[in-house]
């Protein structure tokens, strides 16, 4: 009877054993093939919504065009028409990458930006850039004519803006003849007062344009370099790298601080993070000072032997009706409405987010500066 026993409960031990066996054997298949997916090159969703990816992963070569000028461009020509991007051809330095100048074989120039392929940071701005400037048409924004990936490369393919950035002409070129307004048409192209006040009517404009849309977009990182202007010096709004949408009903969108030291709204020191279109009115603010008094606004005012920032600075001196000790010595004695310019500008850098004016208000101030003038 012993025996007996002793055999069946052998018997159901190894028949346990073998019903384990069987289903671990099983859970490892199941896992097997949950983890069988196909590679990311061949993953639709992947594909066709790039900027939704984790680019960094993309290894496909793809092409994408928004204008018919470069209708099937690829990265084998951009190569050839920047010289395999040399440093003779770099027209500036924008976030995350160089950007050059190209001439294609149709003979159209372009903006060739090339985005530094060990950025982390340089992937997310691409989709970034190309979720914003895809949808974006307005004259004082600059167009994206199309893009080129191959492997980890990312190139952004934009008009091409003859007379470079606004931070190149305040603060980079020697040939500054200032003058009066009869000379806006004089063949050095400088910066007079009134182009001055057109340029910032300009970006204002772009900027009202982009917190008004559907789905507004704030820009965060507005500042003097992030300005093209053309052949007739009308401004355009570029790098939209840190820019981000939110929906109308939003008043920010959460995300780390981000910005241009000198141009960042002081609520970003006071710990608070979140973007909103009240920041970007800062920072226009600030540059409307910059525009004014060619001065830098990451480089320190000394006053009374301590070191101020320009927005500071600026509201202490208009707090003593010293406006035309700001004005840039080039363009004294041909400067209209300086007095009102300030004005706008210090609205625009209040401290409290709610007594800066929207963007399509400074409009409105700037229209009617501009028939002063």
């Amino acid at each position: 009877m012993s025996m007996s026993m002793d055999t069946e409960t052998t018997v159901i031990l190894a028949g346990s054993t073998t019903c384990i066996i069987l289903l671990i054997i099983l859970i490892t298949y199941v896992i097997v093939l949950c983890r069988r997916r196909p590679p990311i090159v061949n993953h639709p969703r992947r594909n066709r919504n790039l900027p939704n990816s984790d680019l960094i992963s993309v290894t496909v070569t793809e092409s994408a065009y928004f204008d018919p000028s470069i209708c099937e461009i690829s990265m084998a020509e951009l190569i050839i028409a920047t010289k395999n991007f040399s440093s003779d051809l770099i027209v500036g330095d924008g976030s995350f990458g160089f950007v050059y100048r190209a001439e294609l074989s149709n003979g159209v120039v372009v903006a060739v930006k090339k985005l530094d392929p060990d950025a982390l940071q340089g992937f997310r701005e691409f989709s970034a850039e190309m979720e914003t400037l895809g949808q974006l048409n307005h004259p004082n924004i600059v167009r994206i004519l199309g893009y080129c990936i191959s492997g980890q490369e990312r190139v952004l393919i934009y008009e091409f803006l003859e007379k470079r950035s606004l931070d190149y002409w305040l603060h980079e070129t020697a040939d500054h003849d200032g003058g009066d307004d009869d000379d806006d048409d004089d063949e050095n192209g400088s910066l007079t007062w009134s182009r001055r006040v057109s340029i910032t009517h300009d970006v204002a404009k772009g900027l009202a344009y982009l917190h008004g849309l559907a789905k507004p977009i704030i820009h965060r990182d507005i500042k003097s370099s992030n300005v093209l202007l053309d052949s007739d010096f009308v401004a355009h709004i570029a790098d939209f790298g840190l820019a981000r949408s939110m929906d109308a009903s939003m008043s920010h969108v959460s995300t780390q601080v981000a910005g241009t030291m000198g141009y960042m709204p002081p609520e970003y020191w006071g710990g608070y993070t979140a973007a909103t279109v009240k920041a970007d009115v800062y920072s226009f603010g600030v540059l409307m000072l910059e525009m004014a008094t060619r001065r830098r606004p990451n480089w320190p005012v000394v006053v009374d032997e301590k070191e101020v920032g320009l927005a500071q600075w600026a509201v202490m001196m208009v707090g003593q009706n010293r406006y035309y000790e700001m004005v840039d010595f080039e363009v004294i004695g041909s400067e209209k409405g300086v007095e009102e310019y300030f004005r706008i500008a210090c609205l625009c850098i209040r401290e409290s987010t709610r007594q800066r004016p929207t963007m399509s208000q400074v409009v409105e101030l700037l229209e009617k500066l501009c028939l002063l003038i």
